[in-house]
Formats: structure tokens, C-alpha cells, sequence
């Protein structure tokens, strides 16, 4: 264990303003069934710009325990978001990848989807976000850690891809309203109340125990 960590750092401004965002991201992808498909679309490309931005933003962390953090979102979870929001975009969803990034070589045309990138990065925030708000500062430190490494190896680059994908179908010209009525009505019927989700459940307990 290293206990060589600047306390200052975790409790920085530039720390809240990523817990924010991170936590209206994770508000977001839960709630996707509420919006229309055009809102969804835009709120998506103001959120996803932030979420980067903040993340940039952090000072550099460095782990202090040699145990790895402990994840709270399931597969379960994750397909909720994943199938939401796949559901929302429809034929939308789909993209095609012409490059690969770490390379900047061309190579052979790939298929991927907004539905995948937007559920990574859920899973990344919504383990972050939680840990945080319920972990000690060497647990806060840790969370933060551990996000910053997964968005410079993981999710920053699908965040990037899905951002491209979406702007892309906002302003493709295509009628995004005209399956809304029948996706609506659709997405009433799977409504899943995500307060119920393990995740929700251990805030709740933690809250209380600060009572």
C-alpha cells in the first residue's frame, strides 16, 4: 500500500467538476428511454464533449492499494444501457470504422455501434462514480486512478468514436422522428426503475450510515 498521496488533489475542483459530469453521464444513459430520439442525439453531443474535457482536465493520479477496486455494475446493468439505447437509435446505431486509431492505418472496414461505446463508458463512470461517493479519500484516489487509466487505454478513444458516429447521423439530413411514436411506445412497456440496481442500493445503505 502506498499512503504517498496528495489529499489536496482529491478533494481539487477539477475533481468535482469530473464527479458531476460523470454523474449526469450515468443519469443520462440510464434514463435514455425518456427522450425523444432527436434530444437523446443532442444532449449526447453537449455530454460526451464534457465528460472528455473533465477528464483532461484531472491532475495524474497514481494507485495507493495493491487490491483491485470493487465493481459495482453488472451485466445486467450493462445491457439495460446497451439495449436502451439501441432501441432508441435503431438502424442508427450501427457505424462503420475505416481506421484503426492506434495505428492511423487504413484497413479493413469494421462494423460498430454507438449502443457498445455509450455502455463502456457507462460501465467505467457508473464504477468510478460509485466508489467515490461511497469510499474513503484513499479509495476516492484509487476511483480516480483507475478512470483516468481506462479512458487513456479504453474508453476515451470509444468516446471519441461514438461522438463522430453521432454527429454524423444529426446532421446525415435523415427524418429522425419518423419511427419515434412506434419506439415510444415500445420503450414504456421495458421501463426498468434502475433505483432498484445493487448500485443504487449500497449508496443508499452508505447514506444512511452517515445518518
Amino acid at each position: 500500500m502506498n499512503e504517498d498521496f496528495n489529499v489536496e488533489q482529491v478533494n481539487s475542483q477539477n475533481v468535482a467538476d469530473f464527479v458531476a459530469v460523470a454523474g449526469e453521464y450515468c443519469m443520462f444513459a440510464e434514463n435514455t428511454i425518456r427522450f425523444s430520439k432527436v434530444d437523446f442525439l443532442d444532449k449526447a453531443r453537449k455530454l460526451l464533449p464534457m465528460v472528455y474535457l473533465k477528464m483532461s482536465l484531472l491532475p495524474k493520479f497514481e494507485s495507493i492499494f495493491d487490491d483491485e477496486n470493487e465493481k459495482f455494475v453488472t451485466e445486467e446493468n450493462w445491457d439495460y444501457i446497451h439495449q436502451s439505447v439501441k432501441k432508441k437509435l435503431g438502424f442508427h446505431d450501427e457505424y462503420r470504422e475505416v481506421f484503426d486509431p492506434l495505428t492511423h492505418e487504413q484497413v479493413e472496414q469494421s462494423t460498430a455501434s454507438v449502443s457498445d461505446n455509450l455502455a463502456d463508458i457507462y460501465q467505467d463512470l457508473k464504477n468510478f462514480i460509485t466508489l467515490f461517493n461511497i469510499g474513503t479519500e484513499e479509495m476516492m484516489n484509487d476511483a480516480l486512478w483507475e478512470c483516468q487509466l481506462n479512458f487513456e487505454e479504453f474508453w476515451g478513444q470509444k468516446l471519441l468514436n461514438a461522438l463522430n458516429a453521432i454527429h454524423r447521423v444529426l446532421f446525415s439530413g435523415d427524418n429522425l422522428d419518423e419511427e419515434e411514436s412506434e419506439t415510444n411506445e415500445e420503450d414504456s412497456e421495458d421501463h426498468v426503475d434502475t433505483s432498484k440496481w445493487i448500485i443504487s442500493k449500497r449508496q443508499d445503505e452508505f447514506r444512511k450510515g452517515e445518518e
